[in-house]
């Protein structure tokens, strides 16, 4: 899909033709849209597709006639019936005539522009329009990261009540959105860096604060995807550890249950055994099998006593 934007005293406007100063947002475009845009401004194929590979690495590639930025955003996906989150690239290219940005879906990075909720954003100013886009993606990363350990303080609420092995594998999946967020922010780190060493570009003390700003989140996201990565591997080793206790738990009940019962088995096996009666105790008395059931009950009352005092029950 193929939609062209432009500002006009500050107001973002949608619009039919190609003019001068434009943005055109693409969104999982098709071949013919992808070699229409790459034709009528001259950019290869290959960049122009490259933010529709989920594979692409975050980078900075300049050319005679235009520069390609292609960094990570964060994305939500369902994975195993459930909300995940995950990284996928977005590709900005500057040329003379537009800016273009490329994505696979459409995502709440552009949206936030579209809907006209960033200040002093216009689409005639390229540089500072893609520092406004790498700001408001880790601002992004920020707030899913939040939501991540929301997820994870409700996991550890349950802990002690009815933990089960799912919440484990819920946890390890929070683990591993984490590993693509710290991954991806770490690749976008170099092109910050780069972005901030590149003198082809120039450097107005207004953009140059944004680049900062820019800078500054991006470090305390990787700083929050590491502490986050922490408190969820403990959390997660916790509810294992709780896990495994309540077997054991289980396994020492039934174990000394077992003892219990044994006690009343071995003694009907002694006196159901081929032997004479005058060689049995209280063989040949009338009450004697109301005695040989109390004692032993007695018996099985004072070894249940016994392991419940130890903890054993």
């Amino acid at each position: 899909m193929i939609s062209r934007y432009i500002t006009n005293d500050g107001k973002l406007t949608e619009i039919k033709e190609y003019e001068q100063g434009m943005w055109i947002n693409l969104v999982a475009p098709t071949n013919d849209e992808a070699n229409k845009i790459a034709f009528k401004y001259g950019i290869d194929i290959v960049d122009l597709r490259a933010a529709l590979d989920s594979y692409e690495s975050s980078r900075v590639d300049v050319t005679e006639d235009y520069t390609l930025i292609l960094f990570d955003i964060p994305s939500v996906e369902i994975r195993h019936s459930q909300e995940a989150y995950t990284t996928i690239p977005l590709g900005v290219i500057w040329t003379k005539e537009a800016i273009i940005t490329v994505c696979s879906v459409e995502t709440p990075v552009v949206r936030y522009f579209i809907d006209s909720h960033i200040r002093d954003f216009t689409t005639k100013k390229q540089v500072r329009f893609t520092y406004q886009l790498l700001y408001r993606a880790n601002m992004l990363y920020q707030t899913y990261l939040r939501v991540i350990d929301k997820k994870r303080i409700e996991m550890e609420e349950k802990i002690g009540g009815t933990t089960e092995d799912s919440d484990i594998i819920i946890l390890y999946e929070l683990e591993s959105n984490l590993v693509y967020f710290d991954t991806s922010l770490r690749a976008n780190r170099m092109v910050l860096d780069k972005l901030k060493r590149y003198s082809g570009i120039k450097k107005y003390p207004d953009d140059q604060e944004l680049l900062d700003d820019a800078v500054i989140e991006n470090l305390q996201a990787i700083e929050m995807t590491q502490i986050y990565r922490d408190i969820i591997k403990g959390t997660r080793e916790l509810m294992s550890a709780v896990i495994d206790n309540r077997l054991n738990n289980i396994m020492k009940y039934l174990a000394s249950i077992t003892i219990v019962m044994s006690i009343p088995t071995i003694i009907s096996g002694l006196y159901g055994m081929n032997v004479k009666s005058e060689g049995m105790p209280l063989a040949a008395t009338t009450c004697g099998f109301g005695v040989i059931c109390s004692v032993t009950a007695v018996i099985c009352v004072i070894v249940a006593i016994i392991l419940k005092k130890r903890k054993m029950m």
